[in-house]
């Protein structure tokens, strides 16, 4: 892999290949241009050609892309070629509709403890995994080695979570809560905000707004 710094547009396309690519394999398809990928997935093929190319060389011009090869090689990219164990802190819908979806993951990144405050839940199950209390997350995460950590609590118990999550040792977060949350250094955080995306959907709801977009996953 080339070693200069790699946007994070290049990093949030991968997965979007990787799942139209796994589409692929099961459909017994065993090459792929960038041109067909283009046209699939509303992207530039250049763009696809170029994103692939800050990691190696992995198709044949006129030939195109190994299916499986490349799958190996993004998951790979993607660390998802071993095991990522994920914590998951808050148990209201959302985080038991997280919870109820992890069982159709195929990739090694899943959820294998789940967290609440209230007592009340302790001992609940959710698709297999047992409630534990947030007291004993800190000692779960070491045995577990879990390094991703999800937040589906309100927005004024976030930040609390997020820097247990930190002590404990989990290096990625992802945040549900409609709030900006703040990580030491080592510790990255994402953030999905369902209502900002709605809000900002709605923008181009007027005919008279031309999107200029060009590509849906941009």
């Amino acid at each position: 892999m080339k070693s200069f710094k790699i946007s994070e547009a290049v990093i949030r396309r991968l997965p979007i290949y990787l799942r139209f690519l796994n589409d692929l394999s099961l459909s017994g398809i065993q090459t792929v241009s960038s041109q067909d990928l283009g046209e699939k997935l509303d992207l530039n093929p250049a763009q696809i050609r170029k994103d692939l190319a800050y990691f190696g060389e992995f198709g044949r011009k006129g030939v195109g892309y190994n299916v499986d090869y490349l799958i190996e090689k993004i998951r790979h990219i993607l660390k998802l070629d071993k095991p990522l164990n994920v914590a998951l802190v808050g148990t209201g819908n959302l985080g038991r509709a997280l919870c109820n979806y992890n069982m159709y993951l195929k990739d090694n990144m899943k959820i294998v403890a789940v967290f609440d405050a209230d007592e009340a839940k302790r001992g609940t199950k959710i698709n297999h995994l047992t409630v534990q209390p947030m007291r004993e997350l800190k000692d779960v995460v070491k045995s577990l080695e879990i390094s991703v950590g999800i937040i589906t609590v309100p927005a004024q118990e976030a930040q609390t979570v997020a820097d247990q999550f930190s002590v404990s040792g989990v290096k990625g977060i992802l945040n549900f809560a409609p709030v900006v949350l703040r990580a030491p250094a080592g510790v990255r955080i994402h953030h999905v905000d369902f209502t900002a995306e709605l809000l900002s959907l709605a923008y181009y709801m007027d005919d008279s707004i031309e999107d200029k977009s060009e590509g849906v996953f941009e």
